[in-house]
């Protein structure tokens, strides 16, 4: 292999022939791959079965868990996650499987009703905001998009979103009400925010008086190195400034136990938790308290979490090192063509290829059976404006699939790559 980009016009035509017969030979193997979505594999959910044995549900204070009450969780899981997060157990709430429904619900929250502080509903303002680190989460971008709240992408840095952007639209502009938030090993680049970035987001001055963080912890104990990375819990750095009222961190067991079946928790100030119980209260009257209870007995406590994360960790590791190695086999010698992160943490790898070639590699992976997340994905409405970014996942497939996708993936991408030198020289 060689520099494409100082490839003479025959020679990216003789590579360009080379590579279609390699993308080819893929397709004639009638391939169903699939790194598109941050699922578990099989292997990393059966670790958690054990689960199941629990068969007393009294919980410590008595409470039988298959009853109705205890609409903020069982106490013992409310110190669990309160534990995980860095946070006292009462500014916990905890919740149903899914951090997201969480999220959507406060959103709908301050949609519907405002908050406290708020001068009206959301609803009622002229075109209200959202700030997107980008590439981000696009769960979190779907359910903003829902409400029609309007979307501003924030560049992210290995240090976290660009504060200096983020801190002068916040005090100048009373329509921006919140930002999303993943600060530990973030969707998709893995980035972890640094503590100068918390301390800014707890210090910062809001135009508006409800403006929310939305802090996304859903990947607080996943991490994949020696070194457990840890940030400063903003809740606890916002009460130096009076500002604890405006932070909800999320964080679940969606990825430690069961996706489908785990258990979310929501953290926020004394006032918060006073108001959001009044508005969770006319929807149920409790979550699942014995499967919360199930996962009190079965995690216990946090260093139970990080040990349980470890086995995840052993089968993980394997497959980040096999997308990482074939990229730099494949693609480092072709030139700057291609770059990626190298996360320490979390369910991620972002692809960076050449702008305007990010589309046309997902649509030749599609073709030869291997799916990603749609190029664009991490952009709120779908938009990557260099149309560079791909989100890999190697968590779900066998690491015999990941290595042959990650082989497809570096031949779709010095393809599209190729295709497109060609059409700039003409």
């Amino acid at each position: 292999m060689a520099n494409y980009l100082e490839m003479s016009t025959e020679e990216l035509q003789a590579e360009e022939k080379q590579l279609r017969s390699a993308y080819q030979n893929f397709k004639n193997m009638g391939l169903k791959l699939n790194m598109a979505r941050g699922k578990p594999g099989p292997h990393q959910m059966d670790l958690a079965m054990d689960l199941f044995k629990t068969t007393d549900y009294t919980s410590e204070d008595g409470t039988d868990a298959r009853n109705y009450g205890n609409l903020e969780g069982l106490y013992e899981a409310r110190r669990l996650f309160g534990e995980v997060m860095g946070v006292k157990p009462e500014n916990v709430f905890v919740g149903g499987n899914s951090s997201l429904q969480l999220m959507y619900f406060l959103v709908s929250v301050g949609y519907t009703f405002g908050f406290p502080e708020s001068p009206c509903p959301w609803s009622q303002v002229d075109h209200p905001k959202f700030l997107c680190p980008v590439p981000g989460y696009d769960r979190h971008f779907r359910i903003t998009e829902e409400f029609g709240i309007d979307m501003i992408n924030i560049p992210m840095t290995p240090e976290g979103p660009d504060m200096d952007m983020v801190e002068k639209l916040v005090a100048e502009d009373p329509t921006i009400k919140g930002i999303w938030c993943v600060p530990q090993y973030s969707n998709p680049d893995g980035y972890t925010y640094s503590d100068e970035t918390v301390r800014r987001f707890a210090a910062m001055k809001t135009a508006a008086p409800d403006f929310k963080i939305f802090w996304d912890e859903a990947y607080i104990v996943h991490h994949l190195t020696d070194e457990i990375i840890e940030t400063p819990v903003l809740l606890e750095e916002s009460k130096a400034y009076g500002h604890e009222d405006r932070v909800f961190m999320f964080t679940s067991t969606s990825k430690i136990t069961f996706p489908g079946a785990g258990v979310s928790a929501l953290a926020c100030s004394d006032n918060m938790m006073k108001y959001v119980c009044k508005r969770f209260e006319v929807m149920i009257i409790s979550y699942d308290k014995m499967n919360q209870l199930r996962h009190v007995r079965f995690l216990k406590n946090k260093a139970g979490v990080l040990a349980h994360m470890l086995k995840h960790r052993r089968r993980l590791v394997p497959c980040f090192d096999a997308v990482k190695t074939t990229f730099a086999q494949k693609l480092t010698p072709c030139g700057d063509i291609a770059h990626w992160t190298n996360p320490k943490g979390g369910y991620f790898i972002s692809l960076y290829v050449m702008p305007g070639c990010a589309k046309r590699v997902a649509q030749l992976c599609k073709e030869a059976g291997l799916v990603l997340t749609g190029a664009g994905a991490a952009f709120p409405y779908g938009k990557d404006p260099e149309d560079s970014h791909l989100r890999i996942a190697p968590t779900y497939p066998s690491l015999s699939e990941v290595e042959q996708a990650s082989e497809l993936l570096t031949v779709c991408t010095r393809l599209a790559t190729v295709e497109l030198l060609l059409k700039n020289k003409v």
